[in-house]
């Protein structure tokens, strides 16, 4: 489904569509709603400070940003985001995209839950990260109209208890491999519903390393 809010809209195009199909096949409603509205808010966000973006590698950054998550695609070591990441570049490898969009794409979606960096880097790359912002934590609601918001959450709805769910969707895609968070917000996540996990601790670790001094 696309729709128009302020002209924004998903890129008629043979990729896109491609794209919209891989990740419905592969992702829950849940992630594939979130991921869509993170597209919107993205290109939202970029259109209000005058960024000049491609439609197409924004949409695939969005829709594949949380694509780790997924059991399909979920590796046993790797942070979710470097999986998400990866996917995204072997898609568009398959469809024959240069090199450059490929490297642009999997940094956003590498990047995308590391705050303070984004923003400074390749349009695609900051608004990836500002529509996710936006969609899961709320960071610049207000930049938004009501009628932006309203029209997005219709065409792709939140759960009743999407903040919740979000989580636990964040919960279920890395407990089996809870190393990949040191250093990272998704520790937070680990700690939120297990209470057996031990954050790592940075200062520990260089502490307790090999040096002797």
């Amino acid at each position: 489904m696309s729709i128009s809010v302020e002209g924004i809209t998903i890129p008629d195009s043979k990729l896109a569509r491609a794209v919209t199909q891989m990740v419905r096949d592969t992702a829950s409603e849940l992630l594939f709603n979130h991921s869509s509205r993170v597209y919107y808010f993205g290109a939202l966000a970029g259109q209000q400070k005058g960024l000049k973006f491609d439609p197409e590698l924004l949409y695939t950054g969005a829709m594949f940003h949380d694509m780790g998550l997924t059991h399909q695609h979920s590796s046993e070591h790797e942070r979710f985001e470097v999986d998400g990441a990866n996917a995204a570049r072997d898609f568009l490898k398959s469809h024959g995209i240069a090199q450059i969009d490929i490297d642009t794409v999997w940094t956003a979606i590498a990047l995308h839950t590391t705050p303070g960096i984004p923003q400074h880097m390749h349009p695609v790359v900051a608004l990836v990260t500002a529509g996710v912002e936006m969609d899961v934590l709320g960071l610049t609601y207000k930049q938004y109209s009501d009628a932006e918001r309203e029209a997005v959450v219709k065409a792709f709805p939140r759960t009743p208890h999407f903040k919740e769910d979000i989580i636990q969707a964040f919960y279920d895609g890395i407990k089996h491999k809870p190393d990949t968070t040191f250093g990272n917000v998704k520790a937070d996540v680990l700690a939120d519903k297990d209470p057996h996990f031990h954050r790592g601790n940075f200062c520990s670790v260089i502490r307790n390393s090999a040096w002797k001094a």
